[in-house]
């Protein structure tokens, strides 16, 4: 008697910890699965080379353009541009001029609205027509976006990738669109950002061309090498963690 119900319980104990085990089977899946969850905008890059990449959001005016191309071209630095489709019929001229300083031009939208309030077929029309704008005056197609705001979800990310874009955002903010002193710009991106880090300017500051310089002075200082979106993302065989980082696929 003793015997069978002894037997009894550890088959009860074995087959709880069956269920304990495919439990925690289950949940380290669906973490590791979410780490690797590739619908999500990049806002970093993994790597251990000094590499940043400098972006500048363009979407209702050029007044300062000019400024910030002489500053990188001082240093020699190469930008990537994300510009609004709206913006471009206005300013081909400008755009132009960018990309003839050897830059990047990104994919902005067309009329620069918020990604979570629109359709796939909206969206789809938003990324098409500010690359075809794009494309006929460079000559050149583009596969970068940037979400106005920032802000997109899964969905929106999946009907990018499908048009075949790298969603693109930013894990540092230079704050620059809000006025502050120059100061506080340079030590916000000096301080924040680190190998692999995309830096979002707004290039609306009123002393642009001051804190600009400062904070390239500092990087190469610092033995970073400022580079193009497209020169800092991994092209293929990569994923995005939960967190936004992309990684190259051991």
């Amino acid at each position: 008697m003793f015997a069978r119900t002894r037997a009894f319980l550890s088959s009860i104990i074995l087959f709880l910890l069956g269920l304990i085990l495919i439990f925690a089977l289950v949940y380290w899946i669906r973490i590791f699965l979410n780490q690797q969850n590739s619908d999500i905008p990049i806002y970093k890059v993994d790597t251990n080379k000094n590499e940043i990449a400098l972006t500048f959001d363009i979407s209702y005016n050029e007044r300062n353009i000019d400024e910030i191309l002489e500053v990188l071209d001082k240093y020699d630095v190469k930008a990537t541009f994300f510009v609004v489709g709206n913006w471009i019929d206005e300013n081909k001229d400008v755009v132009k001029k960018i990309y003839d300083r050897g830059h990047e031009i990104g994919n902005h939208s067309c009329t620069h609205p918020y990604f979570n309030e629109i359709s796939e077929e909206d969206m789809k029309k938003e990324l098409e027509s500010t690359s075809k704008k794009i494309k006929d005056i460079t000559g050149e197609d583009t596969k970068i976006f940037r979400p106005p705001y920032g802000e997109i979800n899964e969905d929106g990310v999946k009907v990018c990738e499908s048009l075949g874009y790298k969603v693109v955002n930013w894990d540092v903010d230079s704050m620059d669109w809000k006025n502050i002193k120059d100061i506080y710009i340079i030590d916000r991106v000096s301080q924040n950002a680190t190998p692999g880090s995309i830096i979002l300017f707004q290039g609306e500051g009123k002393n642009v061309e001051n804190y600009l310089d400062s904070i390239i002075r500092h990087f190469s200082k610092s033995g970073y090498k400022m580079l193009k979106i497209s020169e800092l993302l991994y092209d293929d065989n990569y994923y995005v963690d939960s967190s936004g980082v992309q990684r190259k696929k051991e």
